[in-house]
């Protein structure tokens, strides 16, 4: 029974979307060609019988019974259709013309994800700051690559095949279609330039490339009830934790845990704000070992990010271009088998995926 339940919720998402994508590619077509006076004949949504339809403007528009797809019918649109040669059929269209209808479907879906994605950033994130920073290792996993390697806390990931990482960002995309392969990686270790040869794991099913390393990250207060012991001590947003109880470099949940323990006792955070430290001292409220102080901690620093709807399609712009260059670099690994199939995704697994988005 849990499977059938979670099947379901793969895919009345993955529907959606598909339903969506499908809309938006047919309708491409429909507006280039009725844009040269090409006559339409249907525009549908789904295949097999029709639930739903109206006619409207000389064309039928609609939803049909399997939501797989979708079609816009153009009139004399192939040899089949016994084309009579009126100005208005597809055929009689020039090749430019014919080139652009059907260029217009893949063109519109691009449009369609700078859109959205411009969308998706107007709304503002909060940005792990890590992630723009200088790929410097604050941690590695213990029989990681890395540490096979040799790689230590501190060192600066430099260059990635000869290819340069400024970035974490950078870094990540360079190692992850790389599964199973030996990198030759370049590090700084206190102003000294090093070679390293790496042979990166496969994570997930997916076959995901790691070394093994994670950055610095530090806990931050992403936020602070109203009227609790938090709020009352004067802890704020964007206090960045440096220690507890004098015990430093704590992860999120080892501060979580070190309130738990506290009951009602006095805990001291150490906290870096406006790039000085200070003390903060603040009375958990609840019994041993449930305690709480009111603020969400966040695993690592992030950065508040509230772009106006100019800057949000620039970024969006940015972002698509970079996936897409990004896609054409793991396309190219398939000949050089540097990419694993299994990073490709087909129907199963993008359902998966929306149903895991929508989850979230």
């Amino acid at each position: 029974m849990s499977a059938i339940l979670t099947a379901l919720n793969w895919i009345w998402p993955f529907l959606l979307v598909l339903g969506v994508l499908v809309f938006v590619h047919e309708l491409g077509h429909f507006i280039v060609a009725r844009l040269y006076g090409v006559r339409v004949h249907t525009f549908s949504l789904g295949f097999g019988p029709k639930l739903l339809k109206f006619t409207r403007g000389g064309t039928e528009y609609c939803i049909s019974l399997v939501p797989l797809g979708g079609y816009v019918k153009l009139a004399g649109e192939t040899v089949q259709d016994a084309p009579s040669g009126a100005a208005d059929e597809f055929l009689s269209q020039s090749k430019w013309v014919r080139f652009q209808v059907y260029l217009a479907g893949p063109v519109m879906n691009m449009l369609l994800a700078v859109v959205v994605l411009a969308f998706v950033l107007s709304r503002g994130a909060d940005v792990p700051i890590y992630q723009t920073a200088p790929p410097v290792i604050g941690s590695v996993l213990a029989g990681s690559a890395a540490e096979r390697a040799g790689i230590k806390p501190g060192d600066r990931i430099v260059t990635v095949e000869g290819r340069p990482v400024p970035t974490w960002t950078a870094l990540n995309l360079v190692v992850i279609p790389r599964p199973n392969r030996e990198l030759a990686i370049v590090i700084d270790r206190q102003s000294q330039r090093l070679e390293l040869k790496v042979v990166t794991t496969a994570e997930t099913k997916y076959e995901l490339g790691s070394l093994g390393v994670a950055p610095v990250l530090r806990p931050e207060v992403l936020q602070v009830q109203p009227g609790k012991p938090a709020e009352r001590a004067g802890l704020l947003r964007g206090d960045v934790f440096l220690a507890v109880d004098g015990a430093p470099n704590l992860s999120r949940e080892e501060i979580i845990a070190a309130i738990r323990k506290k009951g009602a006792q006095p805990i001291v955070f150490r906290v870096e704000r406006d790039g000085q430290p200070r003390d903060v001292t603040v009375v958990p409220e609840g019994a041993e070992g449930s305690s709480t102080v009111g603020a969400f901690i966040h695993p690592w620093e992030v950065e508040r990010v509230d772009p106006t709807l100019w800057q949000a399609f620039s970024l969006s712009a940015k972002q698509n271009w970079d996936m897409t260059k990004e896609i054409g670099r793991t396309l190219g690994g398939l000949f050089t088998r540097e990419t694993s199939v299994k990073q490709f995704m087909g129907p199963v697994a993008i359902a998966e995926l929306s149903g895991s988005a929508v989850q979230l």
